[in-house]
C-alpha cells in the first residue's frame, strides 16, 4: 500500500455517515393549547359594578309605583305616536327622556305631569279615542244657537273622558254619520278643503230633480269662487227624483246644501250615509260606537 492512497482513507470523506451538514435552523415547538384564563372574582366583581354605575348616568331615579303613574312605554302608546312594542325600542335607544333626563330602563314609571320628550317631541299623555255617532235631528255642532237645540256633545258625554270634538260641522236638520276624536292631526286631516276622503249624503229635494241639472252638478261646479268637484250623483233606486245621492270629498254640510240652492232647490234633509269608508250598518239613530283598530288604522291612511 502505498502512502497515497492511506492518506486519501484517512483524509477522504465519509459518504456513509449518517450526520447531516444541513445549516437550516430547527423548527419551533408548537404552544401548548392554554385554556382561558381565570378571572379573579373580587376584580371581575368591581368591574360589573363599575359598569352598572355607568348604566345609570342615564337613567332617572326609580321611584315606587303610585295610582297616579302608568309604564313610560304605555304613557307614549296612550300619546298615539306608536306602540308599546315600538316605544320600547325607542326607550332603549335613549330617545326618550322624563323632565329632560334620558330614559332607558324598561319598565320605568312616570306621572301624567311629567314632561315626556319623543325624539325631540313633548307628548301628551291621553289615550286617543275615535267615536262614531249616527245623528239624529235637533242636535247641531254649534254653541252659539241658543239653548232650542242641544249639542251633539251630549249624545256621546258618557263614552269617554276624553275632551273629544266633532269632525266637522252639522246643523239641526242634518243627520247621520259624525265622528268625534281627540285626535287633533285627524280633525284637522278631515277639515282640510284639500282632504282625499270621500263622504257620500243622500238629500231630499222639494221638488225632483232635473236630469239636465244631475248632468251639471256631476260636472262640477264654482261655488263662492271655489271650485266643488263632484265625484258622483245620482238618483236613489226606488224612490223620487227628489231624492238624491250625492258623493263628495268636503266633510262641510254647507256645501252640499250650496249645490242644490245653487239651482234654486230647497234642501228638506241631509243624511250622511257614509264618512271616509265608514258607514251606518248596525249603528241605528242616536247611538254611537268605537271604532275598530282596522278603522283608526284605515282613516289615518287615507
Amino acid at each position: 500500500m502505498n502512502n497515497k492512497e492511506g492518506n486519501n482513507k484517512r483524509g477522504g470523506s465519509r459518504p456513509n455517515s449518517s450526520r447531516s451538514n444541513s445549516s437550516k435552523p430547527k423548527p419551533p415547538m408548537a404552544k401548548r393549547a392554554q385554556g382561558p384564563k381565570k378571572v379573579n372574582p373580587a376584580v371581575k366583581a368591581v368591574e360589573e359594578e363599575k359598569a352598572a354605575k355607568l348604566k345609570k348616568q342615564n337613567q332617572a331615579p326609580k321611584r315606587q309605583k303610585a295610582s297616579d303613574e302608568i309604564r313610560l312605554n304605555k304613557y307614549i302608546s296612550n300619546s298615539g305616536v306608536c306602540s308599546r312594542r315600538d316605544a320600547d325600542i325607542y326607550i332603549q335607544s335613549g330617545n326618550v327622556k322624563v323632565n329632560g333626563v334620558a330614559v332607558t330602563e324598561m319598565g320605568y314609571l312616570v306621572k301624567l305631569n311629567d314632561v315626556v320628550n319623543f325624539d325631540g317631541v313633548i307628548l301628551t299623555p291621553e289615550k286617543k279615542e275615535y267615536i262614531l255617532l249616527n245623528k239624529p235631528k235637533n242636535f247641531t255642532t254649534a254653541l252659539d244657537e241658543g239653548q232650542e237645540y242641544r249639542n251633539v256633545l251630549e249624545l256621546v258625554r258618557g263614552a269617554t273622558n276624553a275632551k273629544i270634538a266633532a269632525v266637522g260641522r252639522m246643523d239641526k236638520n242634518t243627520t247621520g254619520l259624525l265622528l268625534f276624536t281627540n285626535d287633533n292631526d285627524m280633525i284637522r286631516k278631515f277639515t282640510l278643503p284639500n282632504q282625499k276622503s270621500s263622504k257620500i249624503y243622500q238629500v231630499s229635494l222639494d221638488k225632483n230633480l232635473k236630469y239636465e241639472d244631475l248632468e251639471k252638478i256631476s260636472k262640477g261646479l264654482v261655488l263662492d269662487g271655489h271650485r266643488v268637484f263632484v265625484e258622483e250623483i245620482s238618483y236613489i233606486d226606488n224612490e223620487p227624483k227628489s231624492e238624491v245621492g250625492l258623493k263628495l270629498r268636503t266633510a262641510n254640510v254647507k256645501v252640499v246644501r250650496s249645490i242644490f240652492e245653487s239651482f234654486e232647490y230647497n234642501v228638506l234633509r241631509i243624511d250622511r250615509v257614509s264618512f271616509a269608508g265608514l258607514t251606518k250598518k248596525n249603528l241605528p239613530r242616536g247611538n254611537w260606537r268605537f271604532l275598530t283598530d282596522q278603522e283608526i288604522i284605515n282613516l289615518k291612511n287615507v
